[in-house]
């Protein structure tokens, strides 16, 4: 094994090699990982084991559900991560491409929402309601926003006052997070999952999850806010911002 955090891949046995990095981690290093001649996926990051133990709990909640997810492999003496390592089984797939795609998500999605509806908060996240009154939450510092922003962003969390809340997946619009069959649709990547409205997932091409004019924009507008909030400040962070309606 290589320096770096990478020798606890160790821990899953002797039989385990890294095979080659993947796409999309940005806050982890994610590589495909050969376990016991199986193809796997591994996730080295600086989350907390609370943290980690949070998102390991709801894959396997979801798992048994019948949702199809990535499911945490056991290191050989049984934890499901380690020295901020987590392993994962591959999931098979091609992204959402057509309207009735989308629609095949949406529908999935709103099962996550039903299964995980008063499901405890992420240990160190807030909802976005939260951040109406609190500053930070993990990848969020609205004091390193401009005032005038936080204000816009504000003003869009507060129309979600009183909704329910949930598990969201938190980047379900991005299509190479789905991993689509002609059986199933499974979801990848549940970094930025946490508790919060469902409708923060809903806002998916083609306007898949059928919301209605007011609907879709309260919900547009309060996805809009919550990523700039969360990548502040690069380029995406402030073409999102620009989203939000002056207050």
């Amino acid at each position: 094994m290589s320096a770096g955090g990478w020798e606890a891949l160790a821990q899953w046995g002797d039989d385990v090699a890294r095979i080659e990095p993947l796409a999309g981690g940005v806050a982890n290093d994610v590589w495909s990982v050969r376990i016991q001649g199986r193809l796997a996926v591994g996730r080295l990051g600086a989350r907390s084991d609370a943290d980690l133990a949070w998102e390991t709990g709801i894959l396997q909640h979801l798992d048994r559900e019948g949702l199809a997810v990535p499911v945490p492999i056991p290191t050989t003496d049984g934890r499901l991560f380690a020295d901020g390592l987590v392993v994962m089984t591959y999931v098979e797939g091609g992204p959402p491409e057509t309207a009735a795609d989308w629609r095949r998500v949406a529908d999935t999605l709103r099962r996550l929402h039903r299964l995980t509806q008063g499901w405890p908060q992420r240990p160190g996240w807030r909802s976005s309601t939260d951040l109406l009154h609190a500053e930070t939450g993990t990848k969020v510092d609205l004091a390193a926003m401009p005032p005038e922003g936080v204000a816009r962003c504000r003003a869009a969390w507060a129309r979600l006052i009183g909704r329910r809340t949930c598990v969201v997946h938190g980047n379900p619009n991005n299509p190479g997070n789905v991993r689509m069959t002609a059986n199933r649709v499974a979801l990848i990547d549940w970094d930025e999952s946490h508790v919060d409205v469902p409708d923060l997932d809903l806002v998916l091409p083609h306007n898949a999850a059928g919301l209605d004019g007011a609907a879709h924009d309260i919900a547009a507008q309060a996805s809009a806010a919550w990523e700039a909030a969360v990548c502040w400040d690069d380029a995406y962070a402030i073409k999102r911002l620009a989203e939000v309606r002056a207050v």
